[in-house]
């Protein structure tokens, strides 16, 4: 078998054609974004190590700076009207990167991150709607008709009931409990008699436990401290509820039992200044038929509240009664300035009803047993927030001193 070999000289023309074919593919790539002769040249003068180039150019990765795709590059290089407007193409190009809504920009290192915006851990909730619905009992409101009897500060009508002599320049708003200043616990609220209840309309009756009482905390007083403790929450304090029921099932020596609770949580928790007790009253009258005590509020009625102020006039050391009964009439005056039938007067008697733990301590009746449970949830709604603006705004006086 005969082998035919080529003759040298057209191998040699064909690797020059090959060489050649390249070197012009190099130079087409290489001044392809170069508009003139001249920069033509000097891009060809910068391109450096000619084989380096020609590989990067059938690679695609051209080392002349451009942001065209080789191929647009190469494309608008072989005309002068389209190398003309390469300009207008890279900006029309970019435009088109811009406004591309599911391409990722790359992270910017030079900007800090931005911080996560905190979410509530839990939102903050409206006030549960009230019904009022009508109880069936007869409604009155109380209101003294006459200063006799009373001492008068301001629009605070206090009924002393004790030896004291109580000066009635003495209620200028002030009063000398304040809140801590270390984090922790600030209003506690207990229930010496816990189970005290009220009239509820037919249809929402509750298992008494007695004379208008149940042990059913969501019919009895200790439901309106729950409202008490959210609305001063929700003002800017910290509360605790104690919800232990000290009147059962044995009522004689509650107060006792209820002030084992509090020297408890004081001893826990130092930064309690004020003990609020919860209590509702029951009034009746001549014939011994009850009826309730009520302002109306807003289109609504609300249960009147009174505060009870103990002494040491039973002989019970009690250093702070004055400072309790200062602080009561603050917090009257104010609610009294934005609804003037909401209060009845104040009760200062000589039992100490364990107000001597703190200069802060109440006894608030919230309303009577002839008054449905929402007109007293309504008034603890308005106490509540009454309370928070009197004890904060008692901040800002720096003569303040003490719990």
């Amino acid at each position: 078998m005969t082998i035919q070999r080529r003759p040298r000289p057209q191998r040699r023309r064909q690797l020059a054609a090959l060489l050649l074919s390249g070197a012009v593919l190099y130079l087409v790539a290489a001044t392809a974004a170069s508009p003139t002769a001249k920069s033509a040249l000097e891009t060809l003068t910068q391109q450096g190590n000619f084989a380096l180039n020609l590989l990067r150019a059938q690679l695609g990765d051209l080392p002349f700076d451009s942001s065209l795709p080789t191929s647009l590059t190469l494309a608008i290089g072989q005309s002068p009207i389209l190398l003309s407007s390469q300009e207008a193409v890279l900006q029309l190009r970019s435009t088109e990167e811009t406004d591309d809504s599911t391409s990722i920009p790359p992270e910017d290192v030079s900007k800090p991150p931005v911080p996560d915006v905190p979410i509530p851990e839990k939102p903050a909730e409206p006030d549960p709607p009230l019904l009022f619905a009508d109880n069936g009992v007869t409604a009155k409101t109380l209101v003294p008709t006459s200063t006799d009897g009373y001492l008068v500060a301001g629009n605070v009508y206090i009924s002393n009931r004790t030896d004291h002599s109580i000066d009635a320049s003495s209620f200028d708003g002030t009063f000398s409990a304040s809140l801590s200043q270390e984090n922790g616990p600030q209003v506690l609220i207990v229930h010496t008699h816990g189970s005290e209840a009220y009239t509820m309309p037919p249809g929402q009756e509750y298992i008494p436990s007695g004379d208008s009482r149940t042990t059913d905390c969501a019919y009895n007083v200790v439901r309106v401290g729950d409202e008490l403790a959210r609305t001063l929450e929700a003002a800017g304090l910290s509360v605790l509820h104690d919800s232990t029921l000290h009147d059962y099932p044995e009522y004689s020596g509650a107060y006792g039992r209820s002030l084992s609770t509090v020297e408890e949580y004081l001893r826990q928790y130092p930064t309690i200044t004020f003990v609020l007790d919860i209590h509702r009253d029951a009034i009746s009258d001549g014939d011994g038929s009850p009826y309730k005590v009520v302002s109306g509020v807003a289109g609504a009625n609300a249960a009147q509240m009174s505060f009870v102020i103990g002494t040491d006039g039973g002989g019970l050391e009690h250093p702070y009664w004055l400072e309790n009964l200062k602080l009561a009439a603050a917090i009257q005056q104010h609610l009294l300035d934005s609804y003037p039938t909401l209060m009845r007067p104040i009760t200062v008697r000589n039992s100490r009803y364990n107000q001597h733990v703190t200069t802060g301590s109440l006894l608030i009746e919230m309303g009577a047993a002839g008054n449905s449970l929402d007109e007293a949830l309504f008034s603890a709604r308005l106490l509540g927030q009454a309370m928070a603006e009197v004890i904060l705004s008692n901040e800002d006086i720096p003569e303040n001193t003490g719990k």
